[in-house]
Formats: structure tokens, sequence, C-alpha cells
């Protein structure tokens, strides 16, 4: 029987990364995954291949509405879907063999199969009709997440998708119908409407990004609906007829009250994820799981089994990749009997439509529900010289600092690259820094950055360039 330091269950960013950063610390470590292909969701159908779609579809979209403007004269691009697939395709299998290559280079044995915890201490993978024990001083569940579904409504992949049959579409659907004005549902909209489907989004709340900062997300959904999205808030979808050449979906207000139908050629269901636990023997082996599913954790991610770990989307906390991927680091340093550490106050979000989205930190509700004294600095793209001379002056920063102290609170962007520059404030925070010590770091020009500086600037009432 094979024995190891550590057996981590799965490969997604925070199971690869998780026994990377053992192997580093001299563990000897094995992952179990039970997918073809190691790198979970997001490499392989989630974050990655989105983001090579909506880079390819917003080059669709300059091409055919912004280049001439620019003095750049093209014919009208027509759109090759099959080949832009195939794109996404490449991008995929260049991350996924990347991931493999890191487990060669750090030596670890990766086991195909389905991981099963008979006890601590004990792993059970099967797979192609076989079955193989291995003995571990160490066990990491980090096995994701899945997709919500809806009550009564079957997701076939064809005509009724999730995330991932939306990305793998065969072709450009007239009326696309987006069940959740999340993240994911926002990003996938985004894709297709430019590719030419008409987008409705249907969302049970009254407003889209829940846990947004409420400003921004107002501010967004009027971009959004300049782009020609539609949307139907505070309704809900309560049933979708699938018999005749188009789907029916019936829609009611949350509150209750008349219904109606909406005719669409594909139905995106994306109400959020859900933790993944499915036959991994957790209740046998005695693993506590909340009342939402989720594993339960202390502080230094141990589960109520001593030896065993858990860490990611099924651990509660943002599901996020770069979530999952820090917690993997700390873990494997905790078990190494290291001091490993999240701080679950500085962990950045980005919605990756055109524009950009990104937050860290509190929002407004976040201060004002917490009873905090904050001021805030806000400053649009619309006076920045970059984002002007590039007319891409869509969106505006906002700085929060705590008002007694100065201490930045929260950093909340709309505009082009917002993921990017989101990564400044983070480093600020970390250093418990101020807005003062923000605003008077130098920043290049012209660049978009100068937006934040100038945000910060504005905390005391004392912007330069508005």
């Amino acid at each position: 029987m094979a024995s190891y330091d550590l057996v981590v269950i799965g490969t997604g960013p925070g199971g690869y990364v998780c026994a990377i950063r053992a192997a580093q610390l001299g563990m000897k470590v094995a992952v179990v995954e039970k997918n073809a292909t190691l790198g979970g969701t997001c490499l392989n159908v989630g974050c990655m291949p989105s983001k090579a779609l909506l880079h390819a579809s917003e080059m669709f979209e300059e091409a055919g509405h912004s280049f001439a403007k620019m003095g750049v004269s093209v014919p009208a691009p027509k759109l090759d879907l099959p080949a832009m697939m195939n794109f996404k395709q490449q991008g995929i299998d260049g991350n996924v063999k990347g991931v493999e290559f890191l487990m060669k280079k750090n030596k670890i044995d990766v086991l195909k199969g389905t991981g099963k915890i008979l006890g601590a201490g004990k792993v059970e993978v099967s797979g192609d009709g076989k079955s193989e024990t291995v003995e571990t001083k160490n066990i990491v569940i980090a096995t994701g997440s899945d997709i919500a579904r809806l009550k009564g409504i079957e997701i076939d992949e064809k005509r009724i998708v999730s995330s991932t049959g939306a990305l793998s579409l065969e072709k450009v659907p007239e009326k696309l119908l987006i069940i959740g004005a999340g993240v994911i549902g926002l990003e996938l909209g985004s894709v297709w409407r430019r590719l030419g489907a008409e987008v409705m989004v249907v969302e049970f709340l009254d407003r889209i990004l829940p846990g947004m900062d409420g400003e921004v997300a107002k501010q967004f959904q009027r971009m959004l609906e300049k782009q020609g999205f539609v949307f139907k808030l505070g309704t809900k979808v309560t049933a979708v007829d699938t018999s005749g050449k188009t789907l029916q979906a019936k829609v009611e207000p949350a509150a209750g009250g008349a219904g109606e139908t909406i005719e669409a050629d594909v139905v995106l269901v994306c109400i959020g994820r859900v933790p993944y636990t499915e036959g991994l023997g957790l209740k046998e082996a005695g693993v506590a799981l909340d009342n939402r599913g989720r594993v339960e954790i202390d502080a230094h991610f141990s589960t109520s089994v001593k030896g065993i770990y858990a860490i990611g989307d099924v651990v509660a906390g943002p599901m996020l990749a770069h979530k999952a991927e820090d917690e993997g680091v700390a873990c494997a340093e905790i078990i190494a009997g290291q001091a490993g550490h999240v701080n679950y106050d500085v962990i950045p979000g980005v919605v990756y439509t055109t524009p950009e989205v990104s937050s860290v930190g509190k929002t407004e509700e976040d201060l004002k529900q917490a009873g905090i004294a904050y001021t805030v600095g806000k400053f649009p793209f619309t006076a920045n010289g970059r984002s002007k001379v590039n007319q891409t002056t869509d969106g505006f920063v906002k700085v929060l600092a705590d008002a007694k102290t100065d201490r930045v609170l929260g950093v909340h962007i709309v505009g082009i690259e917002a993921g990017e520059m989101i990564h400044e404030a983070c480093v600020l925070m970390e250093f418990g820094g101020s807005a003062e010590d923000l605003a008077r770091t130098c920043h290049a020009h012209p660049t978009r950055s100068e937006a934040i500086k100038e945000a910060a600037l504005a905390v005391a009432k004392r912007a330069i360039h508005m």
C-alpha cells in the first residue's frame, strides 16, 4: 500500500497549489483527480475558458464597432464560431498541460479516479473498474463546487445550460435568457450578446451582482443596458416548457403576482454554486458539514477529524479560485508546522465584462451595517487623461476609508482593466495603509491607475483633476 505525507483530493486551483506548496516543504504528496484532466472547474469549464471567449468576443466587437473611429478600416468581421471555440480549447489545453508539468516537476503522484475517505489516514481511489487504497498522514479535501440547480428545470447542456454548456454552444442563440444576475451570468451574457444574441437576465433580487457595492452595481447595470442587456429584477423563473421549437419560460414577480411567458432559444441557469462532496464518504468518516453542505473547519483548516483538512469552494467563504489558492498554501504550511494564514478582509473580486468591475474589502452597505464611520473618495474615468484619449471613459474608482484613522477599508472600480488595477489597493490594505498613503504615492502618467490616486485624494476632498 502506497504511503504519503499528504493526499489532496481534487486538483483545482486550491488542490494543485496546496500539493505544490506541500512538496516544496519536503512532503511526499499525491493528488486524486476523477476527471480526465487536471485543473478542476476553473481551468477546464470555468474561469479560464470563459476568459478566452470574453477576449475573443471583445475583439470581434471592437473590429465591428470601434476600429473605424480610430482610423482603422477593415471589412465587417465574420464570426467563425468553431474557430473561436478552438481558440478557447487551445487555452484550456495549455493550462492543463502546465499543471501536469508542475506535478511532475514537484514529484507529486497523480492518482486517477474518485477519492473516498475511509477514515483518518486512508483514501480509496476508484476508477476504470479497479480501486486502490493509499495511506497518508494528512488529507486535504479540495473538491470544489458544482452548479446550483433550479427545482423543476432540467439542465440538458444543449438548450437549458449551465455555465459549462454556455461555454460550448454550437451556434449563437437568437434569444438567450439568463437566470441569475451574478458574475457568471453577466460574463457569459456578455460573450453571447457581443456575438449577436438578444440577452435578457432574470434575477430574483432587486439588484444585480449581490454582495458588490450598491452604487457600483447600479451604474454597471446602466452600462450593460446601453450594451443591449435587458434586466427583469425582483423576478423568478417558475418553469421552462421545452416541448416546442423554442423554449417558453414562465416568470413572475418574486413577491408574487401576475406572470408572463418569455421565449428563448437557450436558457442559462446560473444561480450560484454548491459545495461538491458527493461520494467522499464524509459522513461515514465523521467529517462534519454545516447546514449549507459545506465542510466545517477551524481557523487552521482542520475538520472535525484529526489529520483531515478542507479548503476552497467546499468550505465557507467566497467561491473564488484565488481564495482557494491562498488557503491551499496556508493549509500546506500549517501541516508542515509553519504559520500559514489567509487575510479574508483582502480578497479581491472581479467581473470580467467590458468594462470590468473589481472590488476589495468592505462595501458602503457593509460599513453602514457595522456602524463604522467612513469617508468616500470617488473619481470618474471621464476625468482621467489616458481614458479620455482612448475613448474608454465608462466608470469610476471609489475609495472607502475609516473616518477616524484614514485606513482604507474598501476599494471599488468600474472601468477598462479594473481587474488589473485593484491590486495596488490590495497591497496597500495588506499593510494597513491609509488613503493619504495612496494619495501620496507617485503614479505613472498617463495611466488609468492615476484614477485610484485621484480617488484617494478625493477622500480628503483634494482631487486635482476634478
